[in-house]
């Protein structure tokens, strides 16, 4: 993994935390949250201010996730809203925690600047021994404090003020005025700058899990259903309703149809989808040279197509059926058949982009495309290093490289141009919607409709 972190591809986008001052203040949440504390005087933590320094300094990767549930969290400064999420239990925890941060960053860069937060998201499911229980999760709620209680003391004292401003002859009650003088000392003007966190609830619908080996959650879809990573009988008990797992390829091409999920990466002659499948060969190649032992050199393209011209017959079935499609989009070449029995065709698709859950169909289709290394980074990043740490030496290399210099360099160019842009499916544009009303107009006229003889 040396080659991974020295690239960044691997922790990257820790926060560094080695201030006396902002251990003391971890250490202060940490004790309160698990009980536990650092002797680290340099340390590095992620979106929840988990870090894996100390995660093996404890010798519990999950010291703030007990039992995958319920996540807790530390926040030090607002910047963790950049980091990543590790050894993540479900598929939306960072996307709750980062919007959490959003939410609150005026509020939470006030009491960071004096003591650290600490909280949980919290949902009404302590107990992941029965898959059934995943379908309990509906919402998680979000509580959150500083270590000295600022935000319970700040709602305590906005309480006293109200009471002050509206009770009769509180002008005169000495020891109401006290205490709250005493509060604001430790809150500040909290009617200037109201630093109440609340509760705050946000949603869980489609979702991904870690527990029982991987899961993906689709209920918000027409046609629910569970899939399983691997073979399903390993379940202990069958959760409810529909179960595929991640080898019934056909039953998961006909469920991606059925709720309109996935797009064909091209979609006519001359697209730039041609170029991404391109790419898709490249990996694949990699994948059977290396498997085979072949040297790849300079691992330049060039150098990769006289690797191809060696392996000839030996190339998978998913590089020739890409080859053709690339051939029909680039070369005019005849349409190929490739269907959900081809191993080329997961290959193939990309989730819908202006779908809600883009990211999560996409995190399914890079664990049904696994030769495909830069998708299975992106949207999985828990498969690809369980991969990589199996991959032959020179696969690493290649793979590493390639991420680092292709990837990293423009990450939000590379995730447009690979997955497309994210549109709101409920907003219309304002040209498409007086192009619409025209059109009415002219069918029923400019009065609605209007019944006719």
């Amino acid at each position: 993994m040396k080659r991974l972190i020295k690239r960044g591809l691997m922790f990257g986008n820790l926060i560094r935390v080695d201030s006396p001052a902002l251990i003391e203040r971890y250490n202060r949440a940490l004790k309160g949250l698990a009980g536990k504390q650092t002797k680290l005087k340099e340390f590095h933590i992620d979106v929840s201010g988990f870090s894996p320094e100390i995660g093996e300094e404890l010798d519990d990767p999950l010291y703030l996730n007990p039992n995958g549930c319920n996540r807790q969290f530390i926040i030090l400064t607002v910047d963790q809203k950049t980091a990543p999420l590790l050894n993540a239990m479900f598929s939306t925890s960072r996307a709750i925690l980062r919007q959490f941060i959003a939410d609150n960053e005026a509020k939470l860069f006030a009491l960071t600047a004096h003591d650290a937060v600490a909280g949980e998201l919290m949902d009404s499911v302590y107990d992941m021994s029965d898959p059934a229980r995943l379908f309990d999760i509906r919402k998680f709620t979000i509580e959150a404090d500083t270590t000295q209680s600022h935000v319970k003391n700040a709602r305590l004292l906005a309480e006293k003020i109200d009471h002050f401003q509206t009770a009769p002859n509180a002008w005169y009650d000495d020891d109401l005025i006290g205490e709250m003088i005493e509060l604001a000392r430790e809150t500040g003007d909290v009617t200037r700058v109201p630093v109440d966190l609340g509760v705050q609830e946000y949603e869980q619908g489609n979702f991904w899990t870690a527990h029982f080996g991987g899961l993906y959650v689709f209920r918000d879809v027409e046609s629910p259903a569970v899939i399983v990573s691997g073979d399903k009988d390993r379940l202990p008990t069958p959760p409810p309703g529909k179960v595929l797992d991640t080898s019934e390829a056909n039953r998961l091409a006909s469920f991606l149809s059925k709720n309109d999920l996935v797009e064909p990466v091209v979609r006519e002659r001359g697209d730039a989808g041609a170029t991404i499948l391109r790419q898709k060969m490249e990996f694949i190649l990699v994948d059977a040279a290396t498997s085979a032992g072949l040297d790849l050199g300079d691992m330049s393209s060039r150098t990769l197509r006289h690797v191809a011209q060696r392996l000839g017959s030996h190339l998978p079935a998913a590089f020739h059926g890409l080859a053709a499609m690339v051939r029909w989009a680039e070369a005019g070449g005849q349409w190929p058949r490739i269907d959900s029995r081809h191993p080329a065709y997961f290959y193939t698709l990309r989730a819908r982009p202006d779908h809600p859950d883009r990211d999560l169909i996409n995190r399914l289709l890079s664990e049904l495309a696994p030769m495909d290394f830069r998708q299975l980074f992106i949207c999985h990043k828990e498969l690809f290093y369980a991969a990589y740490a199996t991959w032959p030496d020179e696969k690493r290399e290649f793979v590493a490289e390639f991420l680092h210099r292709d990837y990293m360099a423009n990450k939000a160019g590379a995730r447009e141009a690979l997955f497309g842009g994210r549109k709101d499916p409920m907003k219309v544009p304002r040209t498409a919607r007086k192009r619409a009303r025209e059109d009415m107009i002219e069918i029923v006229g400019p009065w609605g409709a209007v019944n006719r003889r």
